[in-house]
């Protein structure tokens, strides 16, 4: 069974093992295993409600049961730039015109900004590569919609993520080299890195404020803003379909979209229903595919906990479940749980049902 959950300590192996198999380029989950501790402890914090509501950082584990390992992870992070300022790029455009000279020149220009500070982030979305298949990775980024819609107060109305750019197998961002390596000596990777552990001063240090006007960079680094690394498409394709749109802005290395959503109009919330649990002893078909199972939540904020079931599963009040998914899921028989489809095919069941 694979099981969302809370991140915990006997995690860290695991996430490091993640970490260090993604490479560069993923900022909030770099491979250095005192600040995962750091981040698992935040993690604990938060959902045992020992931090502030907005220096909350939600992180969820997939786990394989049958393996008892942390094959996955994602997070929300409830609200950015508070401790640290949060920068992007908004790509923009200046115009130049002379009436008198006949010229209208319109020029494609980066502005710094701060925009997206208070805003809730979707991040740290991670799944190892041996378990990149059955619509795994669909469970891990769209449970945290389910979290998002039950605890609302926890964030703000509107949320976004901020997606990997495009950069080589050795860590070379076109952006960054024809940009950020002129204002930083250093290397793209340091320079996430240093992001990515908290040391976020240098760039307010040694950012330029002032306006960059594109068709001054290299085609090059002209031809990745607003696009993602080819790890990361699949991930920018859900959003999409959740109702995820780019905000114009960018990351101010690699120059990844940053994309956009309000929490009620992201397609899990809006399909999703609730069920009360019926214990059923009738074991579960596991070969359904994932157009046909749905995500089932407990709606608990402090041991949250998520696994997919076969629609069949589903009549108007209750959802039919066996005893080891229930023990999984920590609900007992009347338990209102929550439910959602795992993939677009999967809301006709639901609404059949009399949602």
């Amino acid at each position: 069974m694979l099981l969302i959950r809370p991140l915990q300590s006997g995690d860290l192996d695991d996430l490091m093992a993640m970490a260090e198999a993604a490479g560069k380029g993923l900022t909030t989950l770099p491979a250095n295993r005192d600040l995962l501790r750091q981040k698992i402890t935040q993690a604990q914090d938060s959902f045992n409600q020992r931090c502030e509501p907005e220096a909350g950082l939600f992180l969820f584990a997939l786990e394989d049961t049958e393996l008892t390992r942390c094959v996955g992870i994602s997070g929300i992070q409830a609200r950015v730039g508070l401790d640290e300022v949060f920068y992007n790029y908004r790509v923009s455009t200046t115009v130049n015109a002379s009436r008198e000279l006949g010229v209208h020149v319109r020029t494609p220009t980066l502005h710094l900004t701060n925009d997206m500070t208070d805003t809730t982030e979707i991040c740290s979305l991670l799944l190892s590569a041996s378990h990149r298949k059955g619509g795994n990775g669909l469970l891990l980024s769209r449970c945290r919609f389910m979290y998002l819609d039950d605890f609302r107060r926890h964030f703000s109305d509107k949320v976004f993520a901020e997606m990997r750019g495009v950069s080589d197998a050795e860590g070379h961002s076109p952006l960054w080299d024809a940009l950020g390596s002129r204002f930083f000596d250093m290397e793209f990777g340091q320079a996430d890195y240093l992001t990515g552990i908290g040391q976020k001063a240098f760039i307010a240090e040694l950012m330029p404020k002032y306006p960059i006007y594109l068709p001054l960079l290299p085609a090059p680094a002209r031809e990745v803003i607003g696009r993602v690394h080819e790890n990361t498409a699949p991930a920018l394709r859900m959003l999409r379909e959740e109702g995820f749109n780019f905000n114009g802005l960018v990351d101010i290395f690699d120059g990844g979209p940053v994309v956009e959503a309000f929490i009620h109009n992201i397609r899990t919330v809006r399909e999703s229903v609730n069920r009360h649990v019926l214990l059923r002893h009738k074991p579960l078909d596991q070969e359904v595919p994932a157009g046909e199972r749905v995500m089932v939540s407990n709606r608990s904020f402090r041991d949250f906990r998520v696994t997919t079931v076969p629609a069949y599963c589903i009549s108007p009040d209750t959802i039919s479940l066996p005893p080891d998914v229930a023990e999984a899921l920590e609900v007992e028989s009347g338990d209102l749980v929550r439910l959602a489809p795992l993939k677009d095919a999967g809301p006709a069941p639901i609404h059949a049902a009399g949602g």
